[in-house]
């Protein structure tokens, strides 16, 4: 971006600067383009929509106000139109179309909004609404009692999944994204079949992906937790993960033996697994391919080296934390000039 007044390219520059969103407040990492010679500031429309998705993403998390990918999941689980959640929960359809839009609702709708993830809650709302015909209200019901049998069922796949990514609401150690396995699961295979990554690589790079994306929106791609531990950071509960991969015929694993008796893990695709490209958005495909084109001739070794260089690795790897992922703002130049 040229600065307005003289015409010269501006640098971009990150303060830590305190924000207020109703007024609450939250600091982040603010990002903005300055003019060398005046000194002022200037958002590009990018940096602005990360500068906010810092704020209210806080403001969420603060008072447990659900995602619009929550809001929408909801509602998409029962079947029902915008239209007709609305008139359920009692909402202005507008204002509810605006929730799933990214609207923050206020925090007893919020409140209602997570309720009914429950459907025994769901259903309770919708017996005491006068206004839904019978006909309809039948067919919500009849989807409410097939849900409920089909979260019987779901039970144990559904505890292998909390297990392996955590609890399903978003927060600073989730990038503010719901864990989602299968995501995960496509971002493995992206690797596997691009890189052919031994598991210590093949860490580093699903967690690049996810901070760098972090970094440049203010979200995650898969909402994976990672944890700092001596060989750098790497998904939590990875090992049992990639062996329920390997078990189900997700991803193919091969031991490898070296000269010195060391034996690595080397993960490949299955043949026949197809990338879900589709469940991804424009920005995380763009940064797969980053990371991936950027690590290609890094080795194992390597890309450890660089990962201990990371804030987020040293200050967190002597405890073996979690990594938050507001450590994203601190990853080295060097890196984006790798990856960039």
């Amino acid at each position: 971006m040229k600065s307005p007044f003289t015409g010269k390219e501006m640098k971009v520059v990150k303060e830590k600067r305190t924000m207020v969103f109703r007024k609450e407040e939250f600091e982040v990492v603010f990002h903005a383009y300055q003019c060398e010679d005046t000194g002022e500031k200037f958002e590009d429309e990018a940096q602005a929509e990360l500068n906010y998705n810092q704020l209210v993403n806080q403001y969420r998390e603060n008072h447990a106000i659900p995602f619009p990918e929550q809001i929408k999941k909801t509602r998409k689980i029962y079947n029902v139109s915008a239209a007709k959640m609305a008139e359920i929960l009692g909402f202005g359809v507008n204002s509810y179309r605006n929730y799933e839009n990214g609207e923050i609702p206020n925090i007893s709708n919020a409140n209602l909004i997570t309720l009914i993830e429950d459907p025994h809650e769901f259903q309770k709302l919708l017996e005491k609404n006068k206004t839904i015909a019978e006909r309809e209200r039948n067919k919500i019901n009849s989807r409410i009692q097939r849900l409920i049998q089909q979260r019987k069922e779901e039970k144990h796949f559904r505890w292998l999944v909390d297990y392996f990514l955590g609890s399903d609401t978003p927060n600073s150690l989730t990038g503010y994204k719901t864990p989602d396995l299968d995501k995960l699961t496509q971002m493995i295979l992206f690797f596997s079949k691009r890189l052919q990554p031994f598991k210590t690589k093949l860490n580093k790079l699903l967690f690049y992906s996810d901070f760098l994306h972090f970094r440049e929106t203010g979200f995650s791609v898969s909402g994976t937790r990672y944890r700092a531990i001596a060989m750098g950071p790497i998904p939590s509960r990875y090992d049992g993960l990639y062996e329920f991969l390997v078990d189900n015929n997700r991803i193919n694993k091969q031991e490898k033996f070296f000269s010195d008796d060391l034996v690595g893990e080397q993960f490949l695709p299955v043949e026949e697994k197809r990338f879900s490209s589709e469940i991804f958005s424009k920005k995380e495909l763009e940064v797969l391919n980053q990371v991936a084109e950027g690590f290609q001739q890094t080795t194992t070794k390597e890309i450890i080296e660089i990962s201990h260089q990371e804030k987020a690795w040293q200050d967190n790897h002597s405890n073996h934390n979690l990594i938050d992922y507001r450590y994203s703002f601190d990853l080295k130049d060097s890196l984006s000039t790798l990856v960039s």
